[in-house]
């Protein structure tokens, strides 16, 4: 529906509306069992939307019947019939609800350096969301990755803030598509807004202690292409900024959302971050004063609060102290969602379409995905891909573990059975008859378990491959399928493997047969001793339901691999932080040699091998002197000197000669991928603005500055002059 038609509709509808009913679109609900206390939220206390983390009607069939019961409330019980709002944790897929397809999360997607399958990817989710009745996601994820501790790496973008921005951007427009009413799109809600991925110690939600500069250049540039590329919402951060909590902060949401980059959508809570003010930041006293404060600050949609949250801001309207005119603010914000979603059209959804999830058309993008992001760290003797294995053994906690694979915010169990793979499976479906898999765990995630078995077995196989890695969990390492506590892999404390798993790992090496370690893991591990001894490493990240199947098939050589790292795997804790584009400093200090390098990954960003080979013959400018508005065109000659054809991501990094203000040593400014067959050139291009080389000041303002600038692609160098300052 366009912006004329919008309009009118909801101006009538605020005009007919109580204060009550105006209050009820700012409050939401998670879904129950109890399907009646859900309605007497929505008929009684006019609350306007239903939102899901995990969902207790979990398979298609019931998350449909549900939103169409809910919806019928909404549409039948009430005075005008405004339906509801329904929006899911579906970052990586439906995952919540079994049978749906589960793609690989953030970080996996960021190795593919592929913006037109994320996009596509989020496009599939979009329609499996809408099948069930579900209209928003709260997703794509704009944190750039700081801390390797910390237990949401898995869910971004990696470490550089062009990659993140390019990404998420392109996740909205997969989700959001050209027209909202449509069947396969769905409202996106970028987060956590803008700073959260920086806490210190690695810590969830723990407060960032970081200058405006880092916030401007570093974290600021994914919400800024969100908000550009058009998502209906953005989601604040749990932390505190230079010691304001931002769920209570006009500075954050009100000067830099709104003012300065302009986003005109709503600003959705993340679940009770409201009542963080009072239980957490101790910045208010009460639930009623949290309240007030998030939306005074901006704030437009509450949630998880259902009735007491409709009653208490009611309450502070008749109190007077929160203006009608306030409230109406935040009611329109998300009556123009609705509008422009359909709703008022049709909230209904066809329950026997939403069985059809999971389908072999949606399967296949997934598996595109799964893919394309596997990342062969290490290859030596070109033991991979795998041949004329006759015994194979398979070991490892990660080997058969549908949940790990999936990773967080998705539903995992017995009943009903999830869709995919394991790595186990894949491995058995993709082998040739004339392989015997044998599987021999050797050990759970933290606990050993028959290890002699598995030491045995590996020592009359012709190969074997040991599945390494983390458990699913959701935030500081909580909700997974494996008990375990804060003491417990895993852990911020550590980015080592358990010793169950280390213990694992060497003693099937000391049997002398070749050994492929695949980890499947939410965060990247310092795993020295595995980059030393183990011959061959892949990558898998958290790949989703047909990550088993990809692994296979990078395993025996069906699919060659093409990820490139998007964050830096340290070499140990002691390493951190660990960064490509660190500040650079002086290092003259102190005795020669004493100053250990600033950066010094076991495997640095950007890095995946390829079954064949890639050179790079040759950089080219289209200018060596520019304006400040100019665009300089970049190209490089690539080409494919190995027996096969592959696909190679291909990144261009700019640096700054001398600057005003301290810059990145190098920073990323384009990608792109190149498909080559065996023995043929091709050019990788790029446009680099120049104005993308300006300073950024702490008004979140460029400012390019006269001099020289390096640009390099793949150790290739070319620099290039601007004459004359611009702003």
């Amino acid at each position: 529906m366009d912006g004329q038609s919008t309009e009118p509709r909801v101006e009538e509808l605020l005009e007919e509306m109580t204060v009550a009913e105006k209050v009820g679109q700012m409050v939401g609900v998670p879904p129950s069992g109890d399907l009646a206390a859900v309605r007497e939220a929505v008929v009684d206390h006019h609350v306007g939307s239903v939102h899901f983390g995990g969902t207790p009607h979990n398979t298609p069939g019931e998350q449909a019947r549900f939103a169409n019961a809910v919806q019928k409330a909404a549409l039948e019980e009430t005075r005008l019939g405004v339906p509801l709002f329904q929006r899911a944790m579906a970052e990586h897929g439906a995952a919540a609800i079994a049978g749906s397809t589960v793609f690989p999360q953030q970080l996996g997607m960021a190795a593919t350096r592929d913006p037109d399958l994320v996009a596509e990817g989020a496009r599939v989710t979009a329609e499996e969301l809408r099948a069930v009745g579900i209209q928003s996601t709260s997703s794509p994820i704009g944190d750039v990755a700081r801390d390797q501790r910390w237990g949401r790496i898995e869910e971004t973008f990696g470490e550089s803030p062009r990659l993140c921005a390019r990404l998420a951007a392109a996740m909205v427009e997969g989700y959001q598509g050209e027209d909202l009413s449509a069947a396969d799109s769905v409202l996106a809600v970028a987060k956590h807004f803008p700073m959260y991925s920086e806490g210190v110690r690695g810590e969830d939600a723990a407060p960032n202690d970081h200058a405006e500069y880092t916030l401007r250049r570093v974290h600021v540039p994914p919400y800024e292409a969100a908000i550009e590329a058009g998502t209906g919402g953005i989601m604040p951060c749990y932390n505190a900024i230079n010691g304001e909590p931002v769920h209570g902060s006009r500075t954050y949401l009100g000067d830099l959302l709104r003012r300065d980059l302009g986003f005109e959508g709503f600003v959705l809570a993340d679940y009770t971050g409201a009542e963080d003010l009072h239980r957490g930041h101790r910045v208010t006293d009460s639930l009623e004063e949290s309240l007030w404060q998030a939306i005074t600050a901006g704030i437009d949609l509450l949630p998880s609060g259902g009735i007491e949250y409709a009653e208490t801001v009611l309450s502070l309207v008749e109190s007077g102290k929160l203006s009608e005119a306030r409230v109406e603010e935040s009611a329109r914000r998300v009556l123009r969602a609705k509008v422009e979603l359909g709703l008022f059209a049709d909230p209904y959804v066809d329950e026997e379409r939403a069985e059809r999830l999971g389908n072999d058309a949606n399967r296949e993008v997934a598996r595109d995905l799964a893919r394309e992001s596997m990342t062969l760290l290490q290859n030596e003797g070109d033991l991979l891909p795998l041949s004329g294995v006759e015994e194979l053994v398979v070991a490892g906690p990660n080997a058969d573990a549908l949940a790990h694979q999936h990773g967080g915010w998705g539903h995992v169990g017995d009943d009903p059975e999830p869709l995919g793979e394991t790595v186990l499976e894949g491995i058995e479906a993709v082998a040739d008859d004339a392989t015997t898999v044998t599987h021999e765990p050797g050990c759970t995630v933290t606990e050993r378990r028959d290890l002699g078995a598995a030491r045995d077995a590996a020592a009359e196989a012709d190969a074997a491959v040991v599945v390494l890695g983390e458990p699913d969990y959701v935030h500081e390492f909580s909700r997974s399928t494996v008990d375990g506590d804060a003491e417990t892999f895993p852990t911020r404390v550590s980015l080592e493997l358990p010793e169950a798993q280390r213990e694992l790992t060497a003693e099937i090496h000391a049997t002398g047969t070749p050994t492929v370690a695949v980890f499947v893991t939410g965060r990247v591990l310092a795993t020295p001793w595995v980059a030393e001894h183990v011959p061959a490493i892949v990558l898998a990240y958290r790949p989703g339901s047909e990550g088993g199947h990809a692994v296979a098939e990078t395993l025996f050589g069906e699919n060659n691999p093409s990820g490139a790292l998007p964050i830096s795997i340290p070499k140990s804790e002691g390493h951190l932080p660990t960064r490509f584009n660190h500040l650079p400093h002086p290092r003259r200090h102190g005795a020669p040699g004493s100053h250990a390098p600033s950066y010094d990954p076991l495997f640095e960003y950007g890095h995946g091998l390829s079954y064949t080979e890639f050179e790079y013959e040759g950089i080219s400018l289209s200018e060596t002197r520019a304006g400040p508005g100019e665009v300089i065109d970049v190209a490089v000659e690539v080409s494919n000197v190995g027996d096969r054809a592959g696909s190679e991501p291909v990144e261009l990094f700019v640096r700054d000669e001398r600057s005003s203000r301290v810059t990145p040593v190098r920073e990323l400014a384009g990608v792109t991928r190149i498909d080559l067959d065996a023995g043929e050139s091709g050019t990788a291009r790029f446009e680099l603005p120049v104005e993308a080389v300006g300073v950024m000041g702490d008004d979140g303002r460029r400012t390019v500055e006269p001099g020289r600038f390096t640009v390099t692609v793949a150790g290739l160098e070319a620099t290039f002059e601007v004459e004359r300052a611009y702003e």
